[in-house]
């Protein structure tokens, strides 16, 4: 017979093994990845801005590893500037067609050069003109204003140039000290199970939770 799957052994409740989570999210990842219509790495971020009103949008996980969750924006970004004031977050994954979701928060961190500039190096090239033409989160009058300035600069950096990554442009790490794993249940008695750890180097408890 063979070994259960972290998934089987999550919500088993005579299974008191270690489990750690990371791997755990990559064998839901991947059925995410085959039932989700569209970007199953799309995940919503909770900020807070310096009045303590919080902000909720949906970015793309373009990187994850046993560090945590990565997502790149422009540094002047609403998001952006939360972040650099207040370098907490909080984020979900919701996978309707598999009625699962995973919330995680911690502390946010920006990512060392190298690794922005490799991701940024894997984006079209209209995408990395927009990065340097758009002024995220300012008011823009109109879109053909965004896409003359795009224009502009295909056209001043011709079709050899390469595009270096901007200054203000990169990537924050959510390291997360607590992960929760829900899946839905019938007549809502549903399934969750809260990982939580008191620092990024510490070792994971898990707990199951009342939904």
């Amino acid at each position: 017979m063979p070994a259960p799957t972290l998934s089987e052994r999550l919500f088993d409740d005579d299974d008191t093994g270690e489990i750690d989570p990371f791997p755990l999210f990559e064998e839901w990842y991947v059925e995410a990845q085959l039932s989700e219509p569209n970007d199953p790495h799309a995940m919503a971020v909770a900020t807070v801005d310096a009045a303590g009103l919080p902000d909720v949008r949906i970015v793309l996980a373009n990187a994850r590893d046993h560090r945590g969750f990565v997502f790149f924006t422009n540094f002047d970004s609403r998001k952006g500037e939360e972040l650099l004031a207040n370098p907490r977050a909080a984020l979900v994954f919701h996978w309707k067609s598999l009625r699962r979701q995973v919330r995680a928060r911690g502390p946010v961190e920006i990512v060392a050069r190298a690794e922005a500039d490799a991701y940024f190096a894997t984006r079209p090239r209209v995408s990395q003109i927009g990065a340097h033409a758009s002024l995220q989160s300012s008011p823009l009058d109109r879109k053909s204003t965004l896409i003359a300035a795009v224009d502009k600069l295909q056209t001043s950096l011709g079709e050899d140039t390469p595009v270096t990554r901007p200054a203000n442009w990169s990537g924050f790490r959510i390291v997360p000290l607590e992960i929760e794993f829900w899946k839905d249940g019938a007549f809502r008695l549903h399934d969750r199970v809260r990982f939580s750890r008191s620092t990024a180097d510490a070792g994971w408890s898990r707990q199951r939770l009342y939904p």
